[in-house]
């Protein structure tokens, strides 16, 4: 399905399918101020012309939730938010490398085993994450010898990360690292492989958020020198 820019006076929405679904729109919003009301219905009005019958929002921060909680929208999600300031940044202890093209077809099916179904990514998504800022870094780990089999294939790989930078802020846009190779510091490398980069380019501040149940992710942050900010984003969602 297509995807749309809508705008207005204080920023601008995206829409188009959610993970490449159907039935399941995306509505991203991009604002220095919260859309209105009235926008919000414009924006559902096109979901409903190109036959969604239900959507999803991007993560929101609390005071740009009031214009969809006045459209029936409920929270599907609730995601910490931390921080890092971009100090105290250790050296990776396993050696990370720039993504291939040929990488991606693993990478996809690490994140389809990382994440919860409706979290999942494909090829769309990724490309997605890696245009969400100006800058962006696209970065794998693998292990030597052994390998996972994939279709026909065997791949060492055993996580990715995509950092994003835009001026001086940072973002952590997606890591995910195969459930077999968890707490052995594949994620901690990536982590401290795109921090390293963010501070090479003047970044002073770097913003990551994590599913309020995922423990292991939130700490992972911890350990890598985020700290929790004191609000939480939501991801919305409701039926056309």
């Amino acid at each position: 399905m297509k995807e749309q820019t809508l705008r207005w006076p204080g920023g601008w929405a995206r829409i188009g399918p959610w993970r490449g679904s159907d039935d399941i729109g995306y509505l991203s919003i991009g604002a220095e101020r919260p859309p209105t009301a009235p926008f919000v219905d414009r924006c559902l009005d096109s979901l409903r012309r190109d036959g969604y019958s239900s959507v999803v929002t991007s993560a929101l921060a609390p005071a740009e939730t009031l214009p969809f909680a006045d459209r029936d929208f409920g929270v599907r999600e609730r995601l910490h938010l931390l921080e890092h300031q971009m100090s105290g940044i250790e050296r990776p202890r396993h050696p990370v490398r720039r993504a291939k093209r040929s990488d991606r077809a693993p990478l996809l099916d690490i994140d389809a085993r990382a994440f919860d179904e409706f979290w999942h990514i494909d090829q769309v998504g990724l490309e997605h994450a890696l245009r969400a800022t100006p800058s962006s870094r696209f970065r794998v780990c693998e292990r030597r010898g052994g390998g996972t089999l994939i279709g026909d294939d065997v791949s060492n790989l055993v996580g990715y990360a995509i950092t994003g930078r835009s001026g001086l802020q940072g973002y952590l846009q997606r890591l995910a690292v195969a459930p077999e190779a968890h707490r052995q510091g594949w994620g901690t490398a990536l982590v401290a492989d795109g921090l390293r980069w963010l501070q090479r380019h003047g970044v002073v501040r770097t913003l990551v958020n994590t599913q309020i149940k995922n423990e292991a992710a939130l700490e992972l942050y911890k350990r890598s020198g985020f700290s929790l900010l004191p609000i939480n984003l939501v991801v919305m969602d409701r039926t056309l």
